[in-house]
């Protein structure tokens, strides 16, 4: 199979048979064998029965249907795991993806030998103030962070070599770092396409400027998961042993003043020093055990179920 679209999609029961029927013209004249794999992250409108009636008509249709919305990374990380394309596309379901983007993307994967192509709206038509503007900062503060060098990391619309989405995980909200995870798994070929930005024609967005906050500690995170995930005790061992080594130092030096230099002054215990000395001794325990439990968390954790399916179609 040459190409799985994967669309995510939350109440978008208006765009879906428009946007199916754009995805079939674009890979019938390209001649693309296909599949076009919708996700309904806990749709409460028509979304479902409609992704049903598209399948009816089309058998290139696919269908998850999650039990409640659990987020846009875990419907992907669904998505993931499903499809068999050489080339994975995704989209989001508003329309404001082109679908005419996807040939020079699966030629770009599949010729140019990339591993990632991100798209990047450098046209957009959202409001400045709350979307483009802090997307800006956003991505100057990615690109510095994650060494990943693009444009915009929030565009929906990437494609992907097969054995990318397979040997990544996406969870929590790390759907807008996929090109730093498949960075950290060893797949450097990322480019960036500039696509078209479409204003939406249907509904209103699900994001706020929220995400952006989110997006901020998202990005702390994965910077710290990709530093030291499999090493914490090199991050929280090492701090440790640099307090309680500073707490131990001082102490130290408290009681040669006290047994030795300054035998009549104050009692150790009405220094401020004393109580400098000690508590960052009890700290630099207290990040020791951290990295101590975070490498035995590391060794004994089980893969935990993050979403529950409830419907498939043609799966």
């Amino acid at each position: 199979m040459d190409i799985s679209v994967v669309i995510p999609l939350l109440n978008e029961d208006e765009s879906l048979n428009e946007l199916h029927d754009w995805i079939a013209k674009v890979m019938q004249s390209n001649r693309y064998s296909y599949e076009i794999l919708f996700i309904d992250d806990g749709s409460t409108d028509n979304s479902w029965n409609v992704i049903e009636t598209l399948s009816e008509k089309n058998a290139n249709v696919k269908g998850l249907r999650f039990q409640k919305n659990y987020g846009k990374s875990q419907a992907l990380n669904a998505g993931f795991k499903e499809v068999q394309g050489d080339v994975i596309i995704t989209m989001d379901a508003d329309l404001q993806d082109s679908p005419d983007e996807i040939p020079e993307l699966y030629n770009l994967i599949k010729n140019d030998g990339f591993d990632l192509i991100s798209g990047w709206k450098k046209k957009r038509y959202d409001s400045k103030i709350r979307k483009n503007i802090p997307s800006k900062l956003f991505n100057a503060a990615a690109r510095k962070t994650s060494g990943v060098q693009l444009n915009d990391f929030n565009c929906g619309l990437k494609s992907y070599k097969k054995e990318v989405v397979k040997n990544i995980d996406v969870s929590g909200e790390m759907h807008r770092y996929i090109p730093v995870l498949a960075k950290n798994a060893g797949y450097i070929k990322i480019g960036e396409k500039v696509v078209v930005h479409q204003a939406r024609k249907f509904g209103v967005t699900k994001f706020g400027v929220d995400r952006f906050i989110n997006g901020f500690l998202d990005l702390i995170t994965i910077w710290f998961l990709s530093k030291f995930g499999k090493r914490p005790m090199h991050l929280f061992g090492l701090l440790g042993t640099i307090m309680f080594i500073i707490g131990c130092t001082f102490a130290f030096y408290l009681g040669i003043d006290k047994i030795f230099l300054n035998p009549e002054g104050r009692l150790i215990t009405q220094r401020p020093q004393f109580y400098i000395a000690l508590v960052t001794m009890i700290i630099g325990t207290q990040f020791f055990l951290a990295g101590f439990l975070g490498e035995i968390i590391l060794r004994t954790k089980s893969d935990e179920k993050r979403y529950s399916i409830s419907k498939k179609i043609n799966l």
